[in-house]
């Protein structure tokens, strides 16, 4: 088993739901961290979702990890706290905004193949 770490950025993020990040199929991942940046002057409220559509419908369904989570004008949001979260083949990890345009977004992760 390969483990490599990989980091993936969106910009941009805004009112329609978007995707960061889909876990490759014979993939795990590890999320060790997302980060949450409010590029506008004012403040946003952001949410992360993870999808998955996995077999396994004992433990798997879509959640939001974080809802309407407020961030003040040109601040931050470290969502995960220095908690792991596992994906597993075809999860998608998914944020929006209530903003327009206004969320970049740093997500890092730990690819097991």
């Amino acid at each position: 088993m390969a483990n490599t770490f990989k980091v993936k950025t969106k910009a941009g993020i805004g009112t329609s739901i978007t995707t960061v990040y889909t876990v490759p199929s014979t993939t795990t991942a590890i999320v060790l961290g997302l980060i949450i940046g409010n590029v506008t002057g004012s403040a946003v409220n952001a949410t992360v979702h993870v999808e998955s559509d996995t077999s396994d419908t004992e433990t798997n369904g879509n959640v939001e990890l974080v809802t309407a989570a407020p961030i003040p004008a040109g601040g931050s949001l470290e969502t995960l706290g220095g908690g792991k979260l596992v994906l597993q083949t075809t999860d998608i990890l998914r944020v929006t905004s209530d903003t327009a345009s206004s969320l970049d977004v740093s997500l890092s992760i730990m690819e097991i193949t």
